[in-house]
């Protein structure tokens, strides 16, 4: 019998690397991380309340900066929130999604072509991410910028522009 790995043993092997963990121990004290950014997630997900959302947030490692808004339903990536930034006087809309990384398939065939992606995200200040936007890894959104209500920014926006559509395209400069 071949002996091979699964989709999921070799993601979990690419994390376990990435926070630098090995072995048995390495794989509790992952699994106990991940627990506790869920539990703080969970928490942030669903509060109406924007300051502890936020606070709940920079306890699982997101840099917020501050006079920030967080609306409820806001998903910031769950394995690597240390990777996103956010500045100074940002809004997020609810249902909004940002990923400072991609694992695009279980399938070990399409995972050769496609690996794991792993990319930090800064949303700089003053930035709007109106209602229902996907953010993907290693974007930035650009100082003053505003992204269209359930856009998909998978490309740097600029800074004082307005971004709209799947995938987001600038459709506007901003006056300054």
């Amino acid at each position: 019998m071949k002996d091979e790995l699964d989709a999921f043993s070799t993601n979990e092997a690419e994390i376990l690397e990435y926070y630098g963990l090995q072995g048995s121990f390495g794989k509790i004290r992952l699994r106990l991380k991940f627990l506790r950014m869920w539990i703080l997630h969970s928490l942030a997900y669903l509060s109406p309340d924007s300051g502890f959302a936020i606070k709940m947030q920079r306890s699982r490692g997101v840099k917020i900066g501050k006079n920030c808004h967080l609306s409820p339903y806001v998903l910031i990536d769950l394995l690597y929130p240390q990777l996103v930034k956010i500045e100074n006087n940002v809004t997020i809309g609810s249902n909004t999604l940002i990923f400072a990384h991609s694992n695009p398939t279980a399938n070990l065939f399409l995972k050769k072509q496609y690996p794991r992606k792993i990319d930090p995200v800064n949303i700089k200040s003053g930035a709007v991410l109106f209602p229902g936007c996907i953010i993907t890894a290693g974007v930035t959104i650009g100082e003053n910028s505003m992204i269209g209500a359930g856009s998909v920014v998978s490309e740097d926006v600029p800074d004082y522009c307005v971004a709209v559509g799947n995938p987001a395209r600038v459709v506007k400069k901003i006056d300054h």
